[in-house]
């Protein structure tokens, strides 16, 4: 019997490697001679460089660069198991978690480090770069990822603009002349399952923006910018992406990316089932369990236990898929016409977070063995 294991993490407490690794722990004890295929899965945000790296055998790095308040962060991404493919996730040099209440202001944070990650990839000799675009603490179009690049973004004096989306009203002049050739010759992969558009009621500013610290005075300034931004881009550089679907990710990011990089859009889960091949390994299996810290109705909606059941059943329309998770929550039932088979949770009392954190792993090994005599009956 073959199962296939291939969770996203338990955030805050497992990595999908770990998760995936409980799960045949608990299995060996009820099935001890089936064959295990671990394939951590992450859906393009948190976890994604951490799980590519383990499921290709890759290596993790570490870089120092600029953070979004323009101090320095320690920052992770990794070079995949093939030599030539990086990952990246934004959040880790430009991330929310990088400000405070007192400190977020997308009218000075920047992409800044972002543009230093993807530089590193490149000049590691990579072909490819992956790059999750979620979590961010910006609202600067990607100028600041642009132009550690070497974009240059000038005033009518000449002289560079601010880093951060107030200095974008500064803007007179874009300048790609100073851009390493390299840079448009590495396919760029966006991560990204955001639509709204990079500018208006939809766009970063209005629906991101108070998220990151933006007051509505804010919001207004920061979509003029962007807007402004826009114009010159188009005016300039000839490519219009103010109305574009999925620009507005990550404060702009994603226009940023489209304009400067050589680059294209696709779901995070999508990339991460076609690059470690899931589809191949479910076809001969015989059960394939998945899963991640909370399951709810809206796991349907682009989340990487939704993308492993559909590639289960595409791979092989009678395969029991079962997820399990530490929690349960709203309308899960909606979940078993999509692919689902069982889910089950693994909190087994009331008790604090930092307690349930604590026992994570005891707790999934537990669940594991309960699921695994549970289907030995039917097996």
């Amino acid at each position: 019997m073959k199962i296939v294991i291939a969770p996203d993490s338990f955030k805050g407490s497992l990595t999908a490697k770990q998760v995936s690794q409980s799960i045949q722990k608990g299995f060996k004890q009820v099935f001890p001679d089936a064959k295990y295929v671990l394939v951590p899965m992450a859906d393009g945000g948190e976890g994604t460089v951490q799980s590519l790296v383990d499921a290709t055998n890759g290596k993790l790095k570490e870089l120092e660069v600029v953070g979004p308040l323009g101090n320095k962060v320690k920052a992770k991404y990794g070079i995949l198991g093939d030599g030539i493919t990086g990952v990246i996730e934004m959040a880790e040099a430009s991330g929310i978690g990088y400000v405070n209440k007192d400190t977020k202001n997308p009218l000075i944070t920047t992409t800044y480090g972002t543009g230093e990650l993807i530089k590193a990839c490149i000049d590691s000799g990579v072909k490819k770069i992956i790059i999750g675009i979620g979590g961010s603490a910006t609202n600067d179009g990607g100028a600041g990822m642009a132009e550690a690049l070497g974009v240059k973004f000038l005033d009518s004096k000449g002289k560079d603009i601010p880093r951060g989306g107030g200095g974008l009203s500064q803007l007179a002049k874009i300048d790609i002349s100073g851009v390493d050739p390299k840079v448009y010759q590495t396919e760029i992969i966006i991560a990204s399952d955001v639509t709204n558009p990079l500018c208006g009621k939809t766009g970063a500013s209005y629906v991101f923006g108070p998220q990151k610290g933006a007051t509505p005075e804010m919001i207004l300034t920061l979509d003029a910018n962007l807007r402004h931004y826009a114009d010159l881009i188009k005016k300039q550089l000839g490519k219009d992406v103010a109305d574009v679907p999925g620009t507005g990710a990550a404060g702009g990011l994603g226009a940023g990316l489209l304009v400067f990089t050589n680059s294209k859009m696709q779901k995070g889960i999508d990339i991460v089932v076609d690059y470690v091949k899931l589809v191949n390994e479910l076809k001969d299996a015989d059960l394939c369990i998945t899963g991640e810290g909370g399951i709810d109705y809206q796991t349907q909606y682009g989340k990487a236990p939704f993308g492993v059941a559909q590639a289960a059943k595409k791979a092989n329309p009678k395969l029991p898929v079962v997820a399990i998770a530490g929690t349960l929550g709203k309308d899960i039932e909606a979940l078993y016409e999509k692919g689902f088979d069982a889910i089950f949770g693994t909190i087994e009392e009331v008790a604090q977070l930092e307690d349930i954190i604590a026992k994570a792993e005891e707790s999934l090994v537990r669940t594991s063995i309960n699921v695994a005599r549970a289907l030995k009956i039917k097996l």
